[in-house]
């Protein structure tokens, strides 16, 4: 999966503007998440994303994964500098930081269990689909992956 992450985007991919306004409105993401020594799973969120006052975003996902029940994923998001933005996720057990590298944005956050996220999000063909690549360790070694398309169905 590492040589995954250093993909650059395709060709006459736009690239989204900041990940708060990509996720402003109605989004939808699928993909496949793989865990060390288990069979493959689907992967499926619907989310509703609003820009506050302040310029922060609160996202709210309905998670759907293969063999188990429905969940709801909440984030709040803030921009802290040009490219860099954190905030917070129900799942994660301490601060989410976002960096623009380049076209595309690396989320990073921590969850229960000593397990490390690093998660890559990047335009495909334009500024309504992203591929989302995501790596979480533990203790540095590579324990799943996953890899997937988010889409901006409709606008905030």
């Amino acid at each position: 999966m590492a040589a995954a992450l250093v993909l650059s985007s395709p060709a006459g991919a736009k690239p989204l503007v900041d990940p708060l306004s990509f996720f402003e409105g109605r989004t939808e993401s699928s993909g496949s998440i793989k865990v060390l020594l288990q069979d493959p799973y689907r992967s499926h969120s619907v989310g509703q994303g609003r820009i506050g006052a302040d310029g922060s975003l609160s996202l709210v996902q309905q998670v759907y994964e293969q063999g188990k029940p429905p969940a709801v994923r909440k984030w709040q998001i803030r921009k802290t500098a040009n490219g860099h933005y954190v905030g917070t996720m129900s799942d994660a057990s301490g601060p989410v930081v976002i960096d623009q590298i380049g076209d595309r944005f690396r989320f990073r956050f921590k969850l229960k269990n000593n397990l490390s996220v690093e998660q890559w999000v990047g335009p495909l063909s334009d500024d309504a689909i992203a591929r989302n690549l995501m790596t979480v360790r533990k203790f540095g070694f590579t324990v799943a992956t996953g890899d997937g398309i988010i889409r901006k169905i409709a606008p905030g």
